[in-house]
């Protein structure tokens, strides 16, 4: 019964609310991604402003501590980690040779959740003050008696409801790639983004749930008046940082792994050479993440924990460098002797590598305890975390999207403004953060709102503060490049690079609703320029031409997770005074509440009754684009 079901369309705005097309979420998670992540930036070009000169007044100390605790949440919840899962959503499919993620509705949701978390944290800074207890939230500084306004509230009801998002959108990526590989392609002949995507939607699993168990005792001792974290009370302040650092470390892995992945298919490419020492690539990955786990309390050698914990996690920290360094040296061997390129995708996996080194080098430095007695809490820390975050990831997006733009959207970014971008963001970056390491070491603590003048901190501040300036111009630079490609016709052929060697180059650019006309068989590691190398211009398919089942539009996923803000809101003022009537009735009985989870589970309740089959795409209706002609 191929025709028995009717298509839904949609057109403009509603098209992309009900959109489960994959490929459109992730363009969906880059545009909030890079929404996020420039209001991340200015919050850093603020908090460099103020720390240009010494005695400076440019924002107060409250708003300090706001902007410094909002900057490192909305990068690292907000910022990257979306444009991490908007190139997961474009690639990993065509990359395994799927038509499809496993559950399109639930990425649909993992999205919008994820979306409406980040607005319910940043309406903060409208709505009575930002969280201002820093990113880490350290307890009694994240408690009610420090933090009396909503501004922390606003902190773990968002960062739960995003974090809901991140957690179902890992558990999609799980499952896609157990599942929908195509015929042939076995673990050890998926392309190395795919690996890393697998492992970090595995850390994912393991590690979201310690924040969120975490940001609801908060939560509760907040508004309910607990005493989880309360001394007074029999708690422990102490045992947040355990739950931060259980997620906090594995997080870092989260984010730096798919950078991994981005940098081991960008170098192979451009060096016209596979990836040296493939199968040692894979295992030191899944080594990483499971050292990962292993490592949390590294950020707490100066708690007290006592000299037999403070070894035990200096040594399993200073294990992780020798997967690490694995994968270092194998980037290098698959340059060496290859046909280098340098088109503006590999200037910056070229550039991660350095940089990661050096990022990697101060994390060894840290993870000796005595050591890190005297570096903790200084700029040397926030020097080490920013080569390892901005030099290791984010160059490494800035490789994936250069890389994956034809495409993601069918246009080759403009090579000469990549390479401006390349420059002015790299030159910016090691001017801004190689000399906080210094600073640090001098003695400059972190989170400070100013410092005294003649403690040689004045010139080395200013130099990290143009730094930053001219990261700025490099993030501008990129947008002006991604406007005027816009313009242009998407004409980009399905392998660009011409060196394409995995499955994503073998379709069009950008690639159909059904992704693959039919599924292709995978011969071998690299499987199409396997198949460029045995004189084939396209993949060998695995099946006939035939109809191809599609899920259907939906607008329950934005629905759902209009509920859940309007849950986490009324919860966040439910014991709030508005000096009204009707307000302190709605919000102060749980009305607001209520609504909300009403609406969420109005809408699964929807979901569940409703039987949706889906619509077929028939042969006569696929343009013939597809693996096979």
């Amino acid at each position: 019964m191929a025709h028995a079901h009717s298509v839904k369309r949609y057109t403009g705005l509603m098209d992309w609310i009900t959109t489960v097309d994959h490929k459109k979420i992730a363009i969906l998670y880059l545009i909030a991604g890079g929404l996020f992540f420039g209001i991340g930036g200015i919050e850093a070009i603020l908090i460099r402003i103020q720390l240009m000169k010494p005695m400076n007044d440019f924002v107060s100390a409250q708003v300090f501590n706001e902007l410094i605790t909002m900057h490192g949440t909305t990068m690292i919840f907000l910022g990257v980690m979306p444009i991490i899962f908007a190139i997961m959503n474009a690639v990993i499919p065509l990359q395994i040779g799927a038509r499809d993620v496993a559950f399109p509705f639930i990425n649909a949701l993992g999205f919008w959740t994820f979306l409406f978390g980040g607005l319910l944290l940043n309406l903060s800074w409208i709505m009575g003050g930002a969280p201002d207890a820093g990113w880490t939230a350290y307890t009694p500084l994240s408690g009610s008696d420090y933090s009396g306004t909503h501004g922390v509230d606003f902190y773990t009801i968002g960062l739960q409801i995003a974090g809901l998002g991140t957690l179902i959108g890992g558990i999609n990526f799980l499952a896609t790639i157990i599942t929908m590989r195509a015929p042939g392609m076995s673990y050890m002949r998926m392309p190395m983004f795919a690996w890393t995507t697998f492992i970090t939607s595995a850390i994912i699993l393991f590690a979201f749930p310690a924040i969120t168990v975490g940001l609801v005792l908060l939560t509760f001792d907040r508004i309910l008046g607990a005493n989880f974290f309360d001394v007074s009370g029999g708690g422990n302040p102490v045992l947040w940082q355990h739950i931060f650092w259980i997620f906090g470390h594995p997080e870092v892995y989260i984010l730096i792994l798919p950078a991994f992945g981005i940098i081991s298919e960008v170098i192979p490419t451009f060096s016209r050479k596979r990836l040296f020492g493939y199968s040692s690539m894979v295992f030191a990955t899944i080594l990483i993440a499971f050292l990962g786990f292993m490592v949390w309390a590294h950020h707490m050698f100066t708690t007290g924990l006592g000299t037999v914990a403070n070894a035990l996690f200096s040594i399993s920290t200073m294990l992780i460098a020798v997967p690490t360094g694995i994968k270092i040296f194998n980037w290098l061997f698959t340059m060496w002797g290859g046909q280098i390129r340098f088109t503006a995708a590999n200037l910056f996996a070229v550039g991660f590598v350095p940089t990661f080194v050096m990022g990697g080098v101060t994390g060894v430095m840290l993870a000796s305890a005595p050591a890190d007695f005297q570096f903790h809490d200084t700029y040397f820390v926030v020097a080490h975390f920013h080569y390892v975050i901005v030099g290791g990831l984010v160059l490494g997006l800035f490789a994936g999207l250069h890389y994956w733009w034809p495409k993601m959207f069918g246009r080759i970014l403009s090579e000469t403004l990549g390479k401006w971008t390349f420059w002015t963001f790299m030159i910016g970056f090691q001017l801004t953060f190689f000399v906080q390491h210094f600073l640090g070491l001098m003695g400059m603590q972190r989170r400070i709102v100013t410092y005294l003048p003649n403690q040689d901190f004045d010139l080395l501040n200013l130099v990290s503060s143009i730094g930053a300036f001219l990261m700025g111009v490099g993030v501008i630079l990129f947008l002006v490049n991604i406007v005027i490609t816009t313009r242009k016709p998407a004409n980009a052929p399905a392998d660009p690079w011409e060196d394409g060697r995995t499955l994503e180059w073998s379709i069009p650019s950008p690639p159909p609703e059904y992704n693959f006309k039919q599924t292709p068989l995978v011969r071998g590691i690299d499987a199409f320029w396997k198949e460029k190398m045995a004189g084939h211009k396209e993949m060998t398919p695995a099946e006939p031409v035939g109809p191809i089942h599609m899920p259907s539009a939906t607008p329950l996923p934005f629905v759902m997770s209009v509920g859940i803000f309007i849950a986490g809101l009324g919860f966040m003022f439910s014991k709030d005074d508005f000096g009204n009537a009707l307000m302190n009735g709605l919000f102060n009985n749980y009305i607001v509440v209520i609504i909300g989870l009403l609406i969420t589970f109005g809408s699964m309740l929807l979901r569940s009754l409703y039987d949706d089959h889906g619509w077929h795409i028939e042969p006569e209706d696929q343009d013939g684009k597809g693996a096979a002609l």
